[in-house]
């Protein structure tokens, strides 16, 4: 008996619509053949796709909880319940993204780099995104002025140190005395600084991007307005090709005309879409509680009680189908998006993000209405649609 999974008949996401289906052979967690395979009797485990499209796995960088679980709940439960919630979106990796609290214990940074690589029964825990504290305290959005402090070399080495060499990515705002000097030491550390939560004018953006920052944290939000004489970070980052860019596709962070514009402006290579997740996400429309505050999920946006938007309760899957009816963009640009951006972005391309021989096993099947039917995470089946679901 042969181990591993054998897909048949599924259809790449960017093949030609006149192309046959195709199996992929996976072993060992990796891809290791794709074309017309013979599925014969001495193979342990067939999924028939049935016609269906296969993608690469999601991989949401900015995700702060999940089914009932936030990543401050410093509890592996907690990894587990998001982890899992993620997979029925498609979502294959993740970083756990939060906050970091000065002069407290921070547990929850140490577990989350405990628990990087770990098999938590669904989506991959790549390591973590930290919002803050280096970031400006009028544009602090949703993070409680406790999360934030100025920049301070001692305390990024003590961050560094607790995380253990799994931090990814850490938003600040570089206008901040000694932003330059932190954004170098993240770049340093080969961790990917990405603007945000900021009130940077234009120069001050441009100095950040020279000091090493490469990616921005929710575009749009947390930062400057464009005003025909003040053009802020948003000119600056819309002209630097290589800067990459998060997206919230719901429709209510940004508005539909203006993701439009967005994706016709920034192009399928430099948009990097992200849910924003709450604990919501995943469940039903309530009453929550973030960071000690409570808020309200309502029609898969969660906001304060005084307004204040404060993430999504929307899977990937989900934000994907949304970027695709508010920008016109076809279904190949949209994977691109969700898939090989992020895999680029944390330096993952030669093991994740496309459906290709060599890589790891992290693909999604999508109905014909592009729900996702099974996610599969290093070639095991981690979620997969009854046939009375509805996600």
């Amino acid at each position: 008996m042969k181990q591993g999974l054998l897909i048949t008949n599924c259809r790449l996401f960017n093949a030609r619509e006149d192309e046959q289906t195709n199996s992929i052979l996976i072993e060992n967690g990796i891809i290791t053949e794709i074309g017309q395979i013979d599925a014969s009797s001495d193979r342990d485990n067939v999924l028939d796709a049935q016609g269906r499209i296969v993608t690469p796995g999601f991989i949401d960088v900015h995700i702060q909880g999940a089914g009932g679980a936030d990543v401050l709940d410093a509890t592996g439960e907690a990894l587990e319940a998001i982890s899992q919630t993620c997979a029925r979106f498609g979502t294959t990796s993740f970083l756990a993204t939060t906050v970091f609290k000065p002069n407290q214990a921070n547990e929850h940074l140490a577990l989350a780099a405990e628990y990087t690589g770990r098999d938590l029964g669904g989506a991959n825990l790549l390591g973590i995104h930290l919002e803050g504290p280096f970031i400006s305290p009028e544009n602090r959005g949703m993070i409680l002025p406790e999360c934030i402090c100025p920049p301070s070399a001692q305390l990024l080495d003590e961050i560094l140190d607790m995380t253990k060499g799994h931090l990814k990515i850490m938003t600040i705002a570089p206008e901040l005395a000694d932003g330059a000097a932190i954004i170098q030491s993240l770049v340093d550390s080969n961790v990917v600084a990405s603007f945000g939560h900021s009130g940077a004018t234009y120069e001050q953006t441009l100095k950040g991007f020279d000091a090493g920052i490469s990616h921005v944290t929710h575009l749009f939000n947390a930062m400057p307005s464009i005003h025909h004489r003040c053009p802020g970070p948003l000119i600056a980052i819309f002209e630097t090709a290589r800067i990459t860019a998060q997206l919230i596709a719901d429709g209510v962070h940004i508005h539909p005309p203006v993701l439009k514009f967005t994706f016709e402006a920034l192009g399928p290579d430099r948009i990097v879409p992200i849910t924003d997740g709450m604990q919501a996400l995943g469940l039903a429309d309530g009453k929550y509680v973030y960071n000690g505050i409570e808020y309200e999920s309502r029609d898969g946006t969660a906001r304060y009680k005084d307004g204040t938007l404060i993430g999504t309760a929307l899977g990937l899957s989900q934000l994907l189908d949304k970027l695709i009816t508010f920008t016109d963009c076809p279904l190949d640009a949209a994977i691109k998006m969700a898939a090989e951006n992020p895999a680029r972005l944390l330096g993952l391309e030669d093991r994740k993000g496309s459906v290709a021989v060599g890589k790891d096993a992290d693909l999604v099947l999508l109905d014909p209405d592009r729900l996702v039917h099974a996610t599969i995470v290093a070639g095991s089946i981690v979620f997969k649609k009854s046939s009375s679901s509805t996600t």
